[in-house]
């Protein structure tokens, strides 16, 4: 089992070396913005520590980890744009 922050540095590089600003930018640039904005990244953490447990190296999980974490973001994302709609539309778009 590997040192918390090693698995962290491990993600970092893994979806920095996958998430980049692509044709259209006004598409992709938000996506990677929000990707970038940092924060504890628990949840791909917990992925790549499941994989050791399971008797695979960690970096087999990577792209697991990083699907949690877009997943995620989106979440919050989504979330967040539910806010800025008003109450009645909101109460019956859920």
């Amino acid at each position: 089992m590997q040192e918390i922050s090693s698995y962290r540095e491990a993600f970092i590089a893994h979806m920095n070396s996958k998430v980049s600003v692509k044709e259209p930018e006004n598409l992709y640039e938000p996506i990677s913005y929000i990707l970038n904005l940092g924060g504890k990244r628990l949840r791909p953490i917990l992925v790549l520590m499941a994989t050791e447990i399971f008797g695979e190296d960690y970096t087999k999980g990577l792209d697991a980890a990083l699907a949690v974490e877009v997943f995620h973001n989106f979440s919050l994302v989504h979330d967040l744009s539910l806010i800025h709609i008003s109450e009645p539309t909101r109460l019956l778009s859920i």
